[in-house]
């Protein structure tokens, strides 16, 4: 007997009709003899309704507020799934984040899970129940209700299967697995059988909608066995792994991300870029493409969502007056493409081709970032799609 973990976005339960094709699917899991912890979002499109209320009334609506709104779409789904397990004969109970003590700090809107209690999960697990859970929510250490941002119910999952030691955390989703790039971009992706945990993060960092980089960056760090698979498509689907992978490509995929803003600092001061940073970190904003070129005027780099870049402009702003003679600057609504790859950094083959699409296209490119597994491009919003087609058919149009 397995214990598993699995997880149901905002599709997956988005009728009640799919409510109940979900408590099927829970089912036919526990008739194998195995034991389920089945993690909820929202019914599709209900958080952004909830928040679009809140805007109705106050468009700088308090942060802590917003997350208490945001929240009540996910204790629908949880009773709605756990009534219909229970019309089917299967003993269920629905609990939220305080039910259960998910510790989180007090980032509201993009809280980060600090510790899972479970002492609940395993008293319901032993007395035979189907365990159904809200994902994307918390509580810190006041005992304010906090939402974990996007991706948020991917985190709960991984964060109960660690906590439980579950055998595997299985995301549910409209797609059957991880592709070589969004197969509404390109029809002619190819589904990953398995892919490395290396692979997996960076994919999600930069923009593959599968998973969000925070679950994939928790599953690492306490090795859960994650798997992603389709609800309405039965399938193996794709096995992250912590081990080599016999014969793994030498390229996992490619992805975009939209609705980036490019920012760039100016000045004769480190104590300033440091200061900037620290902005962004106390607010749990993620940045990338970061690049720092020294010399009689520091000047460093980064990328954001246009929405995080919004949110913190203005106080970014007022710290230049601490630094007289800097400069910052923004170009908003940018996208951001990504080849990721096992040791794409030494591959000087891949990325020669990667620049020679580019430029055969005209493509102006704003920034570029290398690692040793990826290679990111940021260019025009309106390019980035089609450029990514064009480079799967020239990267992946044979084994690589």
């Amino acid at each position: 007997m397995a214990l598993l973990v699995q997880k149901f976005g905002g599709t997956s339960v988005g009728t009640t009709e799919r409510i109940e094709a979900v408590a099927e699917l829970i089912i036919r899991t526990v008739q194998a003899g195995h034991k389920v912890v089945a993690v909820v979002s929202a019914m599709a499109g209900d958080t952004n309704r909830l928040l679009g209320l809140a805007q109705q009334i106050d468009v700088k609506a308090a942060p802590r507020e917003l997350d208490v709104l945001a929240a009540a779409g996910e204790q629908v789904t949880v009773a709605l799934l756990a009534i219909a397990l229970v019309k089917r004969g299967y003993p269920a109970v629905s609990l939220l984040a305080d039910q259960i003590c998910i510790r989180t700090d007090n980032k509201f809107g993009r809280a980060r899970i600090e510790h899972v209690e479970t002492h609940r999960l395993q008293q319901e697990l032993e007395q035979g129940h189907i365990v159904v859970v809200a994902g994307f929510q918390g509580r810190d250490f006041e005992g304010n209700l906090t939402t974990l941002g996007r991706g948020g119910s991917d985190t709960s999952a991984v964060a109960l299967a660690a906590a439980l030691q579950a055998d595997e955390c299985q995301i549910y989703t409209d797609v059957d697995g991880v592709y070589s790039i969004d197969p509404r971009i390109c029809p002619a992706a190819k589904r990953l059988a398995f892919i490395p945990y290396g692979d997996m993060l960076e994919l999600a960092s930069v923009g593959a909608k599968v998973l969000h980089s925070r679950s994939v960056e928790y599953a690492g760090r306490f090795q859960v066995l994650l798997r992603v698979l389709s609800t309405f498509r039965p399938d193996a689907g794709t096995l992250m792994l912590y081990r080599d992978i016999p014969q793994q490509p030498l390229l996992s995929g490619i992805a975009c991300q939209h609705g980036l803003t490019l920012v760039q600092l100016e000045h004769a001061s480190p104590e300033l870029t440091s200061a900037v940073l620290e902005l962004l970190s106390a607010r749990n904003i993620d940045i990338d493409m970061v690049r720092t070129e020294a010399g009689s005027v520091v000047k460093t780099e980064w990328v954001l969502a246009n929405a995080d870049w919004q949110q913190v402009a203005e106080e970014a702003r007022e710290l230049l007056k601490i630094c007289q003679g800097a400069t910052l600057r923004s170009q908003a609504n940018l996208a951001k493409l990504s080849v990721v790859g096992y040791g794409i950094g030494t591959q000087a083959d891949i990325v020669a081709r990667v620049h020679q699409l580019l430029d055969l296209l005209n493509i102006e490119l704003w920034s570029v970032y290398q690692t040793d597994t990826r290679l990111s491009v940021l260019m025009a919003a309106e390019q980035v799609d089609a450029t990514a087609a064009k480079l799967h058919q020239v990267l992946f149009g044979s084994d690589n």
